[in-house]
């Protein structure tokens, strides 16, 4: 298949806020059954608040604290019932990271008043993050490419193990309770002893440019009337992901795509997709007008830049945030940052 369209670079790792990481996972560790508990008891360690999508934090850093800080000392370990759940994130040179998962509605209340008893724990005692400073819970998705990477990469993980292990509960195989293994990286049954791991779902996410290098951007019947952005859609069963980009063009717009090529991924847990990200151009001499779906896709056009950055500077249309790979792929193209809207 010939197609036209010049080698695009790859995007650079700072473009992708939530793909950086600067701690070593250390999985070697996550076979010790007693690491969590050993951790809890070290001054040295930090400890990730999540709360579904949201971190303890300040708008651009996590708010790190001590086991010791959090003020409780007799949660059930490894309970299938209690909703206090403990993941090992990995170690530097400075410190052991866990994150504390605790239950979604957590998120939506002030720090100082976390709090999530279960059975085993009196009624009076609660989960406290420091109420110094500017703690607050923050989200991932609007914060994520503020942070260092440092940050970002336990933040990101941390959101994704508290996702996976929300939504996956039982076991698939007979229905009964698991209980986390591996130091939060696996579940593992209580009735037949089968062991399941954190599911990442892959998704590719394309730059479509035309003849004339513009970039195709669309918008989902699910958004706001005047946001747009590059198509995305999940791989299927037995699909290649350059094959995913096709399918999906395809079907949301009715354009045939030819050469394909990649560049970069980052993961995005809401709840636990990878993103896969890819440049991709028409074929010459086929169909150059976007055709929407109607059901996913109600609008799409061609953008030159200029056309691009008057409708982002006017608020005629409104682009993805800087934490999204969108956002750095509609950048690639454009040559660097977007304007900010007027």
């Amino acid at each position: 298949m010939s197609d036209a369209g010049p080698e695009v670079p790859p995007l650079a790792m700072d473009a992708l806020p939530l793909g950086r990481w600067s701690v070593p996972r250390d999985a070697e560790r996550r076979t010790d059954q007693d690491l969590i508990a050993t951790l809890r008891t070290d001054a040295a360690t930090r400890v990730v608040l999540v709360s579904g999508g949201r971190l303890a934090g300040a708008h651009d850093r996590l708010r790190l604290v001590s086991p010791a800080d959090l003020g409780l000392t007799n949660a059930a370990e490894g309970d299938p019932g209690t909703p206090l759940e403990w993941f090992y994130l990995g170690r530097d040179e400075e410190s052991s990271y866990l994150a504390l998962a605790l239950p979604p509605e957590a998120g939506g209340v002030p720090i100082a008043a976390v709090g999530t008893p279960d059975e085993r724990i009196s009624a009076d005692e609660r989960v406290h993050a420091p109420t110094h400073g500017d703690a607050q819970w923050v989200s991932l998705r609007e914060s994520g490419h503020l942070m260092s990477a440092r940050d970002a990469g336990l933040a990101t993980t941390a959101v994704a193990l508290a996702a996976w292990r929300h939504r996956h509960r039982f076991c698939p195989r007979c229905g009964a309770a698991t209980h986390l293994s591996e130091a939060g990286w696996s579940a593992t049954c209580t009735v037949d002893g089968s062991v399941h791991y954190p599911r990442t779902d892959p998704a590719v996410i394309m730059a479509i440019h035309d003849h004339e290098d513009r970039l195709l951007l669309a918008r989902s019947s699910a958004w706001p009337e005047n946001r747009r952005s590059v198509l995305a859609g999940f791989v299927e069963s037995g699909e290649g992901l350059e094959s995913a980009v096709r399918r999906e063009v395809a079907e949301e717009v009715q354009l045939e795509v030819g050469r394909v090529q990649y560049a970069g991924a980052q993961p995005w847990p809401f709840p636990g997709s990878l993103m896969v990200a890819f440049h991709g151009w028409l074929v010459p001499g086929g169909e150059a007008a976007p055709v929407p779906d109607g059901v996913e896709i109600t609008h799409a056009e061609f953008f030159t830049r200029d056309e691009l950055a008057r409708a982002v500077t006017t608020g005629e249309i409104g682009v993805p945030m800087r934490t999204s790979i969108a956002r750095a792929l509609i950048e690639s193209w454009y040559g660097g940052d977007l304007p900010e809207p007027a």
